[in-house]
């Protein structure tokens, strides 16, 4: 039995190409490109104006959200302001009835002037002892935080001589068992 022929005809693209005849314009040509109709300056220009214009509705509809969005900020506002008005106001109430209950009658402009003192004698050293109760907490945290942080090292250190330890311990066996080999 002889062998299988493994030859492939080959074929010269550029003389096939000839042979098939001239191509078809498969589109226009450069030439087309080049005298295609334009436009004037001025026509061009109108052209940009417009695309840059925009749609009148479209602005027109964003002027219309904006003065909507406007109006409901507006109200809202006024909304808060009041809440926060009748807030205010039943507290105005509660401490006048305090003060005519502890006073038992306004008499004199003179008590009513030293109760005021009284009050504002009051709260500042209500606020003092708030401000000194804060500086103490703060400290709390501030101590807990730096204990915290001194336990962590003393662990890393520990963990750390451990390491050490042990790679001392193998670099020892291996002296050992390399003198015992020898």
């Amino acid at each position: 039995m002889g062998k299988r022929d493994t030859r492939v005809a080959y074929v010269n693209p550029i003389a096939a190409a000839r042979s098939s005849g001239p191509v078809q314009n498969a589109g226009p040509s450069i030439r087309d490109y080049l005298n295609r109709p334009r436009p004037t300056w001025d026509e061009w220009k109108d052209m940009v104006d417009k695309k840059q214009g925009g749609s009148s509705t479209l602005a027109d509809w964003e002027k219309n959200m904006n003065d909507q969005f406007k109006e409901e900020l507006r109200k809202n506002r006024e909304e808060k302001l009041n809440q926060k008005k009748k807030k205010k106001k039943p507290k105005k109430k509660s401490k006048k009835r305090k003060e005519e209950r502890s006073s038992p009658s306004p008499s004199s402009s003179s008590s009513s002037s030293s109760d005021s003192r009284q009050e504002s004698e009051t709260e500042q050293r209500r606020e003092k002892k708030r401000k000194s109760k804060k500086r103490q907490k703060k400290k709390r945290r501030h101590d807990d935080n730096s204990s915290d942080e001194e336990s962590d090292r003393q662990s890393k250190s520990s963990t750390e001589k451990r390491k050490k330890s042990k790679k001392h311990h193998k670099h020892k066996k291996r002296r050992r068992s390399d003198s015992d080999d020898e």
